[in-house]
This record gives structure tokens, sequence and C-alpha cells, in this order.
């Protein structure tokens, strides 16, 4: 639309121009004609000079709010539907036993020896002892694996909204649990849907999360994945940002050979990733965010689909009271047994 309105100010520009010239010959042919005409002609140039100059400066400069992304808030992101791709992070949920087992307690207040609680303090908080950073739902940086590459605190703030695509393989894990993403999945998700964005996060759709948050699913060596023949697919041609997966690691080979080709190459991945049959295979974007920790090897994240606005999962804004927030039926109090806090 932009182009066409340039034509046409080019256009007015050439012949107003033209007027102006035509009205100069006229006072030089007739000096006492155009004394007499005088103040028209002097009316007519001058109100030809600024409409020249309001068309260049309409030309020049596009309307205001089509440089504003309140307006793309207001317009798609106010009305989208909004899913949680994120595990709740408890003691109890499932983790490679190389790392251990994490624990939650009270904060306790150093002068006293004595936890700050809400009836004494007004104010309680919580102590964690996390056992890894590779916990529950991730973003793993290549210095995971590689110093030589960023940690979660140099990726670069890029890294927060994009484009999702999501690749079913679930019904042929329900066939055999050890499936992996293969090229030829990929390109028959292309045949349907067209070619995958350049700059997007493909998350591979497994449904293995299930069964969260059974502590045993860390411990099964058949679990599905993705061959590394697809994650070379997806990022020397397909140029995404990153992939993630269901399950919390790559592949199934002895060498983890997917994880060890992507994090020594200085690309990301997603692991431990819910949800995603409530997402759209197409079509949608993801909000992607995790804790600044210097150094850090892994991240805890959180990542949140935003689906169109008449899809069938999801919430939209406004939709539950945001701001206040409301009231909870029942208050939190710290389980013993369980070790964290609950309702």
């Amino acid at each position: 639309m932009l182009s066409g309105v340039a034509q046409v100010v080019k256009m007015m520009r050439r012949i107003i121009l033209r007027l102006i010239s035509y009205y100069l010959k006229l006072i030089k042919a007739s000096a006492q004609r155009a004394a007499c005409n005088f103040k028209l002609l002097l009316t007519v140039a001058c109100l030809s000079i600024s409409i020249v100059l309001t068309c260049s400066s309409l030309e020049a400069k596009p309307p205001a709010e089509d440089l504003s992304l309140w307006r793309v808030y207001q317009r798609s992101l106010q009305k989208a539907k909004y899913v949680d791709l994120t595990h709740t992070i408890t003691p109890k949920i499932p983790v490679w036993k190389g790392f251990g087992p994490s624990t939650f307690s009270r904060t306790i207040n150093p002068q006293t020896g004595q936890p700050y609680t809400y009836e004494k303090d007004g104010f309680e908080a919580t102590h964690y002892d996390l056992s890894t950073d590779q916990l529950g739902t991730q973003l793993d940086p290549p210095a995971h694996w590689d110093p030589n590459y960023p940690s979660i605190d140099e990726l670069p703030a890029t890294y927060t909204i994009r484009p999702l695509v999501v690749i079913p393989i679930q019904d042929k894990v329900a066939k055999n649990p050890g499936y992996h993403l293969t090229v030829a999945d990929i390109l028959e998700w292309e045949a349907k849907h067209g070619k995958i964005p350049p700059g997007s996060v493909v998350f591979i759709r497994s449904d293995w999360s299930k069964e969260w948050p059974n502590p045993q699913l860390a411990t099964r060596t058949q679990f599905p994945g993705v061959k590394l023949e697809a994650l070379k697919f997806l990022h020397l041609q397909r140029h995404i940002l990153f992939h993630g997966h269901e399950p919390l690691d790559t592949d199934t080979t002895p060498n983890l050979e997917g994880e060890a080709w992507l994090l020594h190459h200085g690309y990301t991945q997603a692991e431990g990733v819910a949800n995603l049959d409530k997402v759209p295979e197409t079509g949608a974007l993801v909000a992607i965010g995790y804790p600044k920790f210097q150094g850090g090897t892994g991240g805890y994240a959180r990542y949140i689909a935003i689906c169109p606005p008449k899809w069938k999962y999801g919430i939209t804004v406004g939709q539950t009271a945001e701001a206040p927030l409301p009231k909870a039926s029942k208050p939190l109090h710290w389980d013993e047994k369980l070790g964290m806090r609950v309702r």
C-alpha cells in the first residue's frame, strides 16, 4: 500500500512543479498582466509549494501506529490463547540418578535460627537445595557440554519469543516407545503445513510427559528421541533457533550423540517440555523464560505457547483475575512429609 501512495505523491509533485513553471513563464511574458494578477499567482505558488512539501513528508514518514508494538498486542496477543508448556518443580520430580534428589526447606533467620513465619514475621521464604540446573523443564545452553560456548546468562535477549512448530510422533511412539524423530517425519510435516520458518522453535510431541511426575520415568532406558540426522536437518537446512523434546535426554544412543553434536556446535535445546497435545502444530508462538545464573550450565525454563484466539485450549488475557490476583480457597502451609508448601 505504501508503494502505491508513493507513486501518487510523485505524480502530484510533477504536476504541481509544472504549474509553478507555467506561472513563472506568465510573469516573464507579461509584466503588466503579472502585476495585475500578482496576488493570485503568489497565492497559487505558495499553495503549490506547501502541497509539495506536505506530499514529501507523507512519502517519507509512515503512520506512527505502524511503528508501535502496542498495536500488535492489542490486535493479536491480547486475544490469543495461552498454554503453559512447563512442569512444576518439586523435590520428587523425575531426575537422572547421577544428579540425585533435591530438597525444599523453610528459610531460616540466621539471627534466631528459626524459620520465618507469616504469624511472627509477616512473610515466609523458601530455601531450595537443588541438586542440578538440569531439572524439570529446561533450556540447555551449549556450555552444558562445552566451556567454549555461551552459558545460560550469555544467551542473547532474542531468545524471548519465536514461531512455534510442533511435530507429532506420538502415534509412532505408542507402537514403539523408543521411536526417534527422522528427517522423513519432518518432510511429512512440511508436506502438510509448508516449510519450517527460519529462526523458529520446533517441539517434538511424543506424549512421553503424560506420566509426569512419575519418578520412574527417569530410570527408563527406552524413550522417544530425535535422530542426529533430524537435528542436523533442522539446524543446517531449516536454520531453526532450537528444538525441544518431552523426555529428559535427546536420544538413547550410548554417548548421547544428538546432544553432543548440538552443544559442541553452539546450539541450545529444550528438554522436559509438557502439554504439547494442547497446542496447534502451526500458527502459534512460544515465549521463552529462564533465570540468569552467572556461568550457568543449565536453565530452569518456562515455555508459554501463544495460540490463535479460536484455538480450543488455553486462557486469554482477562479471563482470570490478574491484578489483583484472587485469594485462594485454602492458605499455603508447610507439609513436612512432602517437604514443600501445599494448599
